[in-house]
């Protein structure tokens, strides 16, 4: 008799472990928390956490509670593969992914494994089904976002000749992804391309660089780095009296650019491919109001609608029954303009264009904040999906 009772409770203690696991999903996070992209990495991080308990507090996904499973890889690829194969082991459904190059690196992983994997690599290859078709993200791009960065400083030039451009980003496949296609395009739009230079997301100095394209006098030069290496560039540039107007991506131009670079980050023009703190937005009052009124970054908020977006294409899989993989992947495909709270422009996927958006907001450093000056939108080329 004891025997019995020992085995229906061993079978009462299993099904309550099944039922404990099937009311949870499960999603891996990579992030860079020690890393060359820490100082970026933290706060989309945070943001994806936030979103998750915002999620469980209001009911999770249809009643099932998110559980996040993350590892700080340290822009590590290797250690952000062997993450990735642990996750999968522990019940993985999504994955919340980080930087160019592991994002890359597990690409084939993640469609011979039907994966969908949202990351925070907006390199435009990973926008074409044909290449990644398990890949996401809902910023515009990096291709697209300096297109329409270099469309808004032209439609603003005011001299009769053509504005000079430089170049300056890291020789790494994050800082290389957008140069080809915003070098023809700028071309196209009538600018003098003048010069280019590498510098390091570990940079200490960018003297030598900057020293070589002073001679070119480049009216504005495109910046591919991170705040940190941002705001060495911006600094040497100060120094040497350069009068160029430097046009930052979306890693380098952030809340703490006004900190680290001080005087040198006034007026530039810097990306955003999501709201900021104090933007008037539902997503923003609802972090706002979550936090506290504790200003958070930029990257917050977009590691935040990320997971949204992420959750809505589960949500969609789960009520269908079918919340695996490839029903994840196909749901996600049936958004169209889906808004995240107003935190990014709308989302929409397409089973053979993964493009979330052609949008991206453009904001200036003045008065020691962020101010938005507009937000230009480009046609969703099929010539540009991918590049």
């Amino acid at each position: 008799m004891k025997r019995i009772i020992t085995i229906i409770m061993a079978m009462a203690f299993m099904v309550a472990a099944v039922s404990a696991s099937a009311a949870e999903i499960k999603i891996g996070v990579l992030s860079d928390l020690s890393g060359p992209t820490s100082a970026v990495g933290q706060p989309y991080a945070e943001g994806i956490k936030a979103c998750a308990q915002y999620l469980n507090d209001n009911g999770g996904i249809n009643g099932k509670q998110v559980k996040l499973l993350q590892v700080d890889y340290a822009y590590n690829v290797q250690q952000a593969l062997a993450a990735y194969k642990r996750f999968k082991s522990q019940g993985m459904v999504a994955l919340q992914g980080w930087g160019t190059a592991d994002t890359e690196a597990l690409t084939k992983f993640v469609a011979r494994d039907k994966m969908p994997t949202w990351s925070a690599s907006y390199s435009a290859h990973l926008t074409d089904p044909k290449v990644a078709p398990y890949n996401f993200f809902v910023a515009a791009d990096y291709t697209t976002q300096m297109r329409a960065g270099l469309k808004y400083l032209k439609e603003n030039w005011k001299e009769a000749r053509a504005p000079k451009l430089a170049f300056i980003y890291p020789d790494h496949p994050y800082g290389l992804s957008p140069i080809k296609g915003g070098k023809e395009y700028a071309a196209e739009i009538g600018f003098e391309i003048v010069g280019e230079e590498n510098v390091s997301l570990k940079a200490m100095d960018a003297t030598t660089q900057l020293l070589a394209l002073q001679k070119k006098a480049p009216d504005f030069c495109w910046i591919g780095g991170t705040t940190p290496s941002t705001s060495v560039i911006l600094k040497d540039a100060k120094k040497l009296s350069m009068t160029t107007t430097f046009l930052i991506n979306l890693w380098g131009n952030d809340e703490s650019l006004i900190d680290l670079a001080g005087e040198a980050a006034k007026g530039q023009v810097g990306l955003q491919a999501a709201a900021v703190y104090n933007d008037d937005v539902p997503g923003a009052a609802l972090i706002r109001e979550r936090t506290g009124g504790q200003a958070v970054m930029s990257h917050y908020l977009r590691g935040f609608a990320s997971t949204l977006v992420m959750a809505e294409a589960i949500k969609i899989a789960d009520a269908a029954g079918n919340l695996n993989g490839k029903g994840i992947k196909e749901a996600a495909e049936t958004l169209r303009d889906f808004d995240p709270m107003g935190l990014t422009p709308a989302i929409s996927y397409f089973a053979d264009d993964h493009r979330p958006n052609m949008s991206v907001n453009i904001y200036t450093i003045e008065g020691g904040k962020l101010v938005k000056t507009a937000s230009p939108t480009l046609e969703r080329k099929a010539e540009w999906l991918g590049h």
